[in-house]
């Protein structure tokens, strides 16, 4: 084998283990999205269905949320609003969203469709939210959430 391809193929496995080397341990783009989308909808779910368990294993513990009337509340009050069914939600569901991954960090940007009940009166709306999450020991984790209602 000539010099020249001897350095060139030396040269082609180094960039690959290199390659290797940085992405050990990395989830690729298309899985990560699956994985956050996934976990976006179970939040919704949890919501839904008054799961205040299910939430907790998906928030961090200091969760925030800036709901539509700029009101900040903490994990320990959103589970105490799950578990009541305070409002009660018939329909918790996000769509039209746009991921964008940060490394172990990821914004997700889309409207939440909610229906239900609060005080006993029906009520239906639609939000542009901002979810923030971070991905803790391979699972990913909804660490802020903000709310601005649509017209």
């Amino acid at each position: 084998m000539p010099r020249l391809e001897r350095k060139t193929g030396r040269r082609w496995l180094l960039a690959v283990l290199i390659g290797m080397a940085t992405t050990a341990g990395a989830v690729a783009p298309d899985q990560a999205t699956r994985e956050l989308l996934q976990a976006e909808a179970d939040v919704c779910q949890a919501f839904e269905a008054g799961h205040a368990d299910a939430l907790r294993r998906a928030l961090t513990v200091d969760f925030t949320l800036v709901d539509s009337h700029g009101n900040v509340t903490n994990l320990k009050q959103n589970l105490a609003e799950v578990a009541a069914r305070e409002p009660f939600y018939e329909e918790f569901r996000n769509h039209d969203q746009q991921v964008r991954l940060y490394g172990d960090a990821a914004l997700i940007v889309g409207i939440t469709s909610i229906r239900g009940r609060a005080g006993g009166e029906p009520f239906a709306a639609n939000f542009r939210y901002t979810d923030t999450w971070v991905r803790r020991d391979g699972k990913w984790l909804l660490a802020a959430s903000h709310a601005s209602r649509l017209p």
